[in-house]
């Protein structure tokens, strides 16, 4: 959805509605709120290693800051859908232009409408936090790319530095700390191939097993 984590924790039972409500009522401002992400964003597609004519999906795309450098990174031949849950965060990515770059689907990441096997990769901004099942979402996310797919998981801030900000504790419970993301990317398909978490940015990046 985004970078922002501050609804996760409103959402302890997963219920589609509230989630719609807390992200539409913030989709019109959110770009403002993060105006220097913009790199970040062009340097974690870049680690994705996509490749001219490949299909992705940006899963809980938001405002779809990622689609522009997932459409240069796979070429006017390749395959760009985000996916996004909310209505206003869609319709504020099409008032930003990046519908240009990529198909723009109203979709719950837990039942993708895309074929099993369709994609290589799926770039995934801040999903992490909002996942009502972790593990059967990120199956999800599994089924939809071949084997050997990749998975990026991405904030444009570190499990500290994003702590700091929002006045609060890291915790053992934390699914985006190393020692519960592997564990959890394993049980769904996933094999964790590197692990960044640093001020400026937190990037997961895993591949599907066979």
């Amino acid at each position: 959805m985004s970078e922002n984590e501050s609804g996760a924790r409103q959402f302890k039972e997963y219920d589609p509605a509230r989630v719609q409500e807390f992200f539409g009522a913030r989709a019109a401002g959110w770009d403002t709120k993060f105006p220097d992400d913009g790199p970040a964003y062009v340097t974690a597609v870049a680690e994705l290693g996509l490749r001219p004519g490949d299909g992705v999906l940006d899963a809980g795309c938001g405002t779809g800051r990622a689609l522009p450098a997932l459409r240069a990174a796979v070429g006017e031949d390749g395959v760009v859908v985000g996916a996004d849950l909310t209505e206003e965060m869609l319709t504020a990515a099409v008032e930003a232009g990046r519908d240009r770059a990529g198909l723009l689907v109203r979709a719950d990441v837990s039942r993708l409408p895309i074929r099993t096997g369709a994609l290589e990769a799926v770039f995934a901004a801040g999903l992490i936090a909002h996942l009502p099942q972790p593990a059967d979402n990120l199956r999800e996310l599994a089924r939809v790319v071949r084997p050997g797919g990749r998975l990026a998981l991405f904030h444009a801030v570190g499990r500290a530095a994003l702590a700091v900000r929002r006045g609060r504790q890291l915790t053992p419970d934390d699914l985006r700390d190393e020692a519960n993301l592997r564990p959890l990317l394993a049980s769904s398909g996933w094999k964790m191939m590197s692990y960044v978490d640093e001020d400026a940015r937190f990037l997961a990046l895993a591949v599907r097993q066979d």
